[in-house]
């Protein structure tokens, strides 16, 4: 056999480099992305919040803060763009004029989720909590679940599955809790995983149902806060923004103070049986404290404590998970992403097992929610709540930590971003494609904010984007730094967010050529996804959507034909 020299050394130069590439490069990732339920703005220490969450904050402090990004502004909605990449309308699962959508739609068949991408580059997928997407989770590509459907009950949720196997209800009095059952089942199948699959990279899907109602905690955690809120929501609230303001968190330009109260505004659905079943204390206005009666204060209080006490263990419970992957030495490999579905809620209802007013707050027999007082300062200090598409409904912490592959330690980015982003983040890291015919997904990668220096990240970002957002009947599109909103049955507005984020500022009239731009570019969506949306259904059900595309095209010739649309 002849030698070849040159070969022998171009395969060595090959090898080097290969090493050298692999050195320089971290390996893909282990993920785990934690989904909190109804969680405010400002509910984190590092946030802001009083909150203790010690192991949240260790992520700020390893990592990265978004302060600009978005939510759908509902529970089911965001899911399905966090696990897809595409904003729900496209895929029917949120609304639009007569295409079949919202909690009950069913994806098109290209709308497949993460697990089912990540698989075929090797990665094993694990799904723990809550669902609210269509389908069931092991049929989806995951690889192993825990699936609590049941939301209403934290101490003895009769509905949920194992890798899609119903289990029977837990019975009352059991020593079961939700959120720690779910970091349970989270350190189970990451000790399987180790024992069986070390070799391989995981993807963990942890959404816990915590702090969304009813008000459930362990008593001992209650305790932790109960007179943290005998000062009340307006006090409370000016904490929370003195802290952000010293923590730098906001572009004090962009934000300069928090949104005005808005006092008359109640929560998005009015159950006026709810409130004679709460009794005297609840409220359903973000009145001022001082207004209150003793009672009212009381009552007000020991609620807004009790959804510390659950974001309290659920931060403990997520300390556990942390500790699980440290003893698999897998830490410094692992992209940590924490974030909400929406903005706190200001809902208030009575639900599943009703409520009990002589059992102690916080109970099993209880039925409590936040209501627009806390729902307030939860999300300060933006405007309205969970639904709308105000700053308020539609804002989320983003942490992201990874030390081999995230160098910044404790920066803040504050460059625009959406849930939708999420998934090509993780495509990108993981190099997994989406599936062949599905058509582009609106989401940008992450990956640059991922850079050693915020201003590099910055740059990366400066191109303006459009985000949208339709629920509830709600509307808003932001291009660049303007953004046009519209609560349902009521007229477009307008804020420059640069300088005001708050929605301060309604500028809808001075800048109404701003403002048909915007509104133009959010029915053009409308008609997109209209299009791709009903594309696979059946014809009856196409034409409503034509009829709908209709009816948005004349909308924007009443625009052109300057007709007020205040």
């Amino acid at each position: 056999m002849k030698r070849n020299p040159g070969g022998f050394v171009l395969f060595v130069a090959a090898v080097l480099l290969a090493e050298t590439t692999a050195r320089a490069d971290p390996p893909r990732p282990n993920v785990l992305l934690i989904m909190a339920d109804d969680l405010g703005f400002s509910d984190l220490g590092c946030y802001g919040g009083e909150i203790a969450t010690p192991n949240l904050d260790s992520i700020a402090a390893d990592g990265l803060r978004f302060s600009q990004f978005y939510n759908t502004a509902r529970c089911w909605p965001s899911r399905s763009a966090l696990l897809t990449g595409y904003y729900p309308q496209q895929i029917r699962r949120d609304v639009l004029p007569s295409v079949p959508g919202g909690g009950q739609g069913v994806r098109p068949d290209w709308a497949v989720l993460l697990p089912e991408l990540l698989e075929p580059v090797g990665y094993r997928s694990y799904h723990t909590g809550k669902w609210h997407i269509d389908g069931m989770p092991i049929a989806e590509g995951f690889d192993r679940s825990y699936y609590l459907r049941d939301q209403g009950r934290f101490f003895n949720p009769t509905r949920s599955w194992k890798d899609d196997v119903k289990l029977p209800p837990v019975e009352k009095g059991a020593d079961y809790y939700a959120t720690t059952a779910l970091a349970d089942h989270a350190v189970e199948v990451l000790r399987e995983h180790e024992r069986g699959h070390a070799d391989e990279p995981f993807f963990h899907y942890l959404a816990f149902t915590a702090p969304h109602f009813p008000l459930h905690a362990l008593p001992e955690d209650i305790a932790v806060y109960e007179d943290t809120y005998a000062p009340g929501w307006d006090v409370i609230r000016a904490q929370r923004w003195r802290r952000m303001q010293q923590m730098g968190l906001l572009d004090a330009t962009a934000v300069r103070q928090p949104s005005r109260v808005e006092r008359d505004l109640g929560p998005p659905y009015h159950f006026p049986a709810a409130l004679d079943a709460l009794g005297e204390g609840e409220v359903n206005r973000p009145v001022p404290w001082q207004s209150l009666s003793d009672r009212q204060k009381t009552f007000q209080a020991t609620k807004m404590a009790i959804h510390a006490a659950m974001i309290h263990r659920m931060d403990l419970e997520i300390g556990r998970v942390f500790d699980q992957i440290k003893e698999m030495g897998q830490w410094e490999n692992t992209l940590v992403l924490f974030l909400s579905d929406n903005g706190a809620s200001a809902e208030i209802m009575v639900r599943d097992d009703g409520h009990d007013p002589s059992a102690d707050p916080g109970s099993a027999e209880t039925y409590l929610c936040l209501g627009p007082g806390w729902s307030t300062t939860c999300n300060t200090p933006f405007r309205r709540h969970k639904t709308w598409t105000h700053e308020g409904g539609t804002s989320t912490p983003l942490l992201a930590a990874w030390p081999r592959g995230i160098k910044a330690r404790g920066e803040i980015r504050r460059s625009p971003g959406h849930i939708i982003d999420i998934a090509a983040t993780l495509l990108e890291l993981t190099g997994a494609e989406t599936a062949a015919e599905a058509p582009p997904a609106p989401g940008k990668s992450l990956v640059p904010a991922f850079s050693t220096t915020a201003a590099s990240s910055e740059d990366a970002a400066a191109e303006p984007r459009t985000i949208w957002w339709f629920h509830d009947g709600h509307k808003a599109v932001r291009i660049g730094d303007w953004k046009a909103v519209a609560p349902v049955g009521e007229p477009w507005e307008l804020y420059h967010l640069a300088a005001d984020r708050q929605e301060a500022h309604d500028l809808a009239v001075p800048r109404a050529d701003k403002l048909e731009e915007l509104v133009t570019e959010w029915s053009r969506y409308v008609d997109e996804f209209t299009e791709l949306a009903s594309r696979d259904l059946p014809a009856d059900v196409r034409r409503k959507a034509r009829g709908a595309a209709k009816d948005s095209i004349e909308m924007k010739d009443k625009q052109a034909a300057g007709k007020p649309q205040r």
